[in-house]
């Protein structure tokens, strides 16, 4: 039955032949390579048959050489049902708007719900989506990935350790965990100030406590700065003099000189791709594994491209369709490689150990000079040791053992 698969999109139809012998009208369509089915005798002068909606014409040049009185009793397939709509045009205009306004409402973001951080923070992350177009009535299309948006609330909020972001159907759920920053635990009770490094004392200012040590002494890591015991002497005579202490929480800032050696290797040549801001986006809709084009057909003609794919789900009101749309920006690059001599390498890699430096010691450090030990060019790269003075606070906190 090969020859009426698909006669239902195609159409057929139900042909009621009157005449003396109506079954041998169907047997000369067979023999003109007419396909027909479902033929069946209604009496002695009347028979029903099916045919293609194609083979009409091809019927009517049959009929021409005959007696046979043809009629068409039903109609039916995708043709007929099209027509039969077609003459409803409001009905069907009515509905195709129904749906696309269901499907549209459907992907608008209608509640946006921030969880798991404090008040404040939260109003901190409801106001930076706002800046990022993140709010009721946004179109969910225009949204960047949630990995992107993630990542820009991390960089934006630095209270924030770690956000995860949902989005189901019509609503938009952020889940953050609040960054705990751990601070050097304040000793109680009575204390010392004793140095964490070795260096030079640049500079003090003693709230509490009793100095130990002058500007310009040299310090090894342990040594008291500034004391908790406070010495007071009496005013009777030295034989009978008694001194008494008297046991307080130092407090207090010793800056001194320190000094870093590090290692830093910067090459003569460098190379790195840049995007040249010519763009174009491309939109398919993809079913199962298969993608069909929407929008943008063919590649530009870049040289050399970059591209960026984001899904985006689609849903009809809470539930997902099992069809998303995917957008893809292809970006134009070009790549430039950069030739540097020695003294440009050795400036740069100053520069890249003294950011690195500051990094690690943190903002209240001040570099203040820097030497190179050493220098050497091998294999197209310049190798630095360089020994660095910092001025920084070299406080710690020392409990007194009262016992003593």
């Amino acid at each position: 039955m090969k020859h009426i698969q698909g006669s239902s999109m195609t159409g057929f139809l139900t042909v009621l032949v009157e005449g003396r012998q109506p079954e041998l009208f169907f047997q000369k369509c067979s023999e003109r390579d007419i396909a027909v089915w479902n033929v069946e005798k209604r009496s002695e002068t009347a028979c029903t048959g099916n045919i293609k909606l194609g083979d009409l014409s091809a019927l009517k040049q049959v009929k021409r050489g005959t007696n046979y009185k043809l009629s068409f009793i039903n109609k039916r397939g995708l043709p007929f049902l099209i027509k039969r709509y077609a003459r409803k045009k409001e009905l069907v205009l009515g509905l195709l708007l129904s749906i696309l306004l269901i499907f549209f409402l459907s992907n608008i973001i209608w509640e946006v719900k921030i969880t798991g951080v404090p008040k404040e923070i939260e109003e901190k992350i409801s106001d930076q989506l706002e800046e990022y177009g993140i709010h009721q009535g946004t179109w969910a299309f225009t949204l960047d990935p949630p990995s992107e948006i993630q990542q820009q609330l991390i960089n934006d909020i630095p209270e924030l350790l770690w956000v995860g972001i949902h989005q189901n159907g019509t609503s938009f759920r952020l889940e953050g965990v609040e960054k705990t920053i751990v601070e050097e635990e304040e000793v109680e009770g009575p204390r010392n100030l004793v140095a964490s490094k070795k260096g030079v004392i640049e500079d003090m200012y003693v709230a509490k406590g009793q100095p130990k040590v002058q500007v310009n002494d040299f310090v090894e890591p342990g040594d008291v700065l500034v004391s908790g015991k406070i010495q007071f002497e009496s005013d009777e005579s030295d034989e009978e003099k008694d001194e008494s202490q008297d046991l307080v929480a130092a407090e207090g800032e010793v800056i001194a000189k320190t000094w870093y050696e590090t290692e830093v290797t910067v090459p003569l040549k460098a190379s790195h791709e840049r995007l040249t801001g010519n763009t174009e986006t491309k939109y398919h809709l993809k079913v199962g594994g298969v993608e069909f084009p929407v929008w943008g057909f063919g590649d530009p003609e870049y040289q050399d491209i970059h591209r960026d794919r984001s899904e985006n789900e689609l849903y009809l009101f809470k539930w997902k369709l099992p069809v998303s749309l995917m957008e893809t920006t292809i970006s134009e690059k070009k790549y430039h490689e950069t030739t540097r001599n020695k003294a440009e390498a050795v400036d740069i890699g100053i520069k890249q150990a003294k950011n690195e430096l500051q990094l690690r010691l943190g903002p209240e450090a001040e570099i203040v000079s820097e030497n190179i030990l050493q220098e050497t060019t091998e294999n197209g790269k310049v190798k630095l040791i360089l020994y660095m003075a910092v001025k920084e606070d070299i406080v710690k906190q020392e409990p007194i053992d009262q016992g003593d």
